[in-house]
């Protein structure tokens, strides 16, 4: 193979390479699959219980997101009974990163949309803002992510 056809092909794997963005949306991009993960922030829940967090969502749309968290490796069945086999589902620590991303989620909506309200600091009470921060220059970003492309990595 050539250097300009190696190029070519090069050229077309990352045209055809999903982006960040779309590997997240493939693991998690539905509505009740990031409720799921929302619910099991504060801890295991049994599959009873989740229904019960999750108004409207079906028990069999629970299961099959519940069996599709777990072969992702974002969430762990444990068992509490062998007759009949019952579980109770907590985040890994993979799954437990989504809470930053749903956070951030949660504040887009609160401001777009009358209904919700924004996360509050529980100290104060005072609606709580997402910002972009660099560690290594001890800066906020936000200013300068509104001109540049932001790549994740």
């Amino acid at each position: 193979m050539s250097t300009r056809e190696a190029t070519i092909s090069l050229m077309a794997q990352r045209e055809d390479a999903p982006s960040p963005l779309a590997e997240a949306l493939a693991r998690v991009g539905d509505r009740w699959t990031l409720l799921v993960v929302e619910a099991l922030l504060d801890g295991p829940r049994r599959f009873n219980d989740l229904l019960d967090q999750l108004p409207g969502i079906a028990a069999n749309i629970l299961s099959e997101r519940l069996k599709r968290l777990e072969r992702e490796g974002l969430i762990v069945a444990r068992p509490y009974s062998d007759r009949p086999p019952r579980a109770a589902y907590q985040l890994t620590a993979e799954g437990g990163e989504l809470a930053g991303a749903l956070r951030l989620l949660a504040s887009w909506g609160a401001g777009h949309t009358e209904e919700a309200e924004a996360p509050r600091h529980p100290s104060c009470g005072t609606p709580i803002e997402v910002r972009w921060y660099c560690p290594t220059c001890d800066q906020l970003v936000d200013h300068e992510l509104q001109h540049t492309e932001v790549h994740v990595v």
